[in-house]
């Protein structure tokens, strides 16, 4: 019989919900939630399906709004959080540098795109 992957402490996946999960373009409001972004939200549900621990990492203050936005579009509400730990597996974040483990240097084209206007 195969274990849940939620329960037998295969760390979590946080996923960012303005610009990743959902359209982004500028601040509307703290109960403005943006149209999905069907890529993603295809890629979270099936975590979900497979038992996995998605948890939306995020600046906003949970409201009503992000609840049912999540409930509507990826069939419940995950856990909120902005806080990383060391269970953390991944990060999937529209404004994220990655850095290379223990060197300290970034993917440089990615960096470029950020920094020149």
């Amino acid at each position: 019989m195969a274990t849940n992957p939620r329960t037998k402490g295969d760390g979590w996946i946080g996923v960012d919900f303005d610009g990743t999960l959902a359209h982004y373009d500028y601040f509307r409001g703290r109960d403005h939630v943006g149209a999905p972004v069907e890529e993603m939200v295809k890629r979270v549900r099936k975590w979900l399906a497979e038992g996995r621990d998605v948890r939306l990492f995020t600046a906003r203050t949970p409201s009503p709004a992000l609840r049912r936005w999540m409930k509507e579009h990826l069939g419940e509400i995950l856990p909120i959080t902005n806080t990383k730990d060391s269970h953390m597996q991944a990060l999937y974040d529209d404004r994220v540098v990655q850095v290379k483990r223990n060197e300290g240097t970034t993917h440089e084209a990615h960096e470029r795109q950020v920094w020149q206007k």
